[in-house]
């Protein structure tokens, strides 16, 4: 299920408002002792988190499946730049962050019960109260928790405004309708924006082939260095093959001349990004 962008909060009765969390959108499906992590791209994201399928093993239901966002609690709020550090080859390179800075799951849908039943076709309304009684019998752990959902447009303002470290921002949902499954007529994201007119000083390999997965971002300083800031979100992946061979033509000094990538972000705690030209 997707979300269309929009500027404002939509009003009415018929919407339901949950909070939008900095993270990783991922479902978890457990069918006996298999359980699976899966991106919004259908990638396998198990390997990567193996606290949350420790987490999730803990459950006392076999069989259940979820919709959710995977996030890392840094600094007093969510930090974006940790994760994609743990979308790395090396086993050894996610053990250690798994047990230093484990990640939590926010769950905010129910898409299959204990007993197998799909409810894509019950309405959110129906969904989000089965979600609650699902996650008072099993949630037990702080790996895994309940997202806050509110129908009231107040709360959903009182959230809206304190997006930034904590929340990215807004989702509303109808809560009379199905799971709509790759559609955007259910569900919309308000953000608090703000923009910025960067430099592209380099770019960063997808984990798992050498094409291109982001760009990174640069703002000059006072100095006239440029410092990494930040990168793009992923590019599809038609266009890696083509925009990776105009990408390498470009690579040549000096690049990043102030805090390079792994530096301290204006933007955000600065990581490590792996891959990165």
């Amino acid at each position: 299920m997707e979300a269309l962008s929009v500027e404002t909060l939509p009003v009415g009765d018929e919407w339901q408002y949950e909070p939008k969390w900095d993270g990783f959108r991922c479902l978890v499906f457990r069918e006996g002792s298999k359980i699976e992590l899966q991106s919004k791209s259908m990638q396998p994201l198990g390997r990567y988190f193996p606290e949350l399928v420790a987490a999730f093993g803990r459950i006392k239901s076999n069989m259940f499946a979820l919709d959710g966002e995977i996030a890392i609690l840094a600094g007093g709020g969510f930090s974006f730049d940790a994760l994609p550090q743990r979308i790395h080859p090396a086993a050894s390179r996610v053990r250690r962050p798994a047990t230093e800075t484990p990640a939590i799951y926010a769950v905010f849908d129910l898409l299959a019960t204990e007993d197998g039943r799909s409810l894509l076709v019950q309405p959110l309304r129906e969904r989000r109260s089965r979600l609650e009684e699902f996650a008072a019998a099993y949630f037990d752990n702080a790996r895994i928790r309940l997202s806050p959902a509110t129908p009231k447009l107040a709360q959903a303002r009182k959230w809206l405004a304190k997006t930034g470290a904590t929340l990215d921002g807004i989702i509303a949902k109808r809560r009379d309708m199905g799971y709509r499954s790759g559609e955007r007529d259910g569900m919309q994201k308000i953000k608090n924006f703000r923009s910025a007119d960067c430099v592209v000083g380099g770019f960063r390999y997808a984990a798992s082939s050498k094409v291109v997965g982001s760009l990174l971002l640069g703002l000059y300083n006072v100095k006239g260095l440029l410092d990494h800031v930040g990168f793009t979100s992923s590019i599809a992946a038609a266009d890696r093959p083509e925009s990776t061979k105009k990408l390498e033509r470009l690579i040549e000094p000096p690049g990043f001349t102030g805090n390079a990538p792994g530096g301290p972000s204006r933007w955000r705690r600065g990581r490590k990004i792996p891959g990165s030209r």
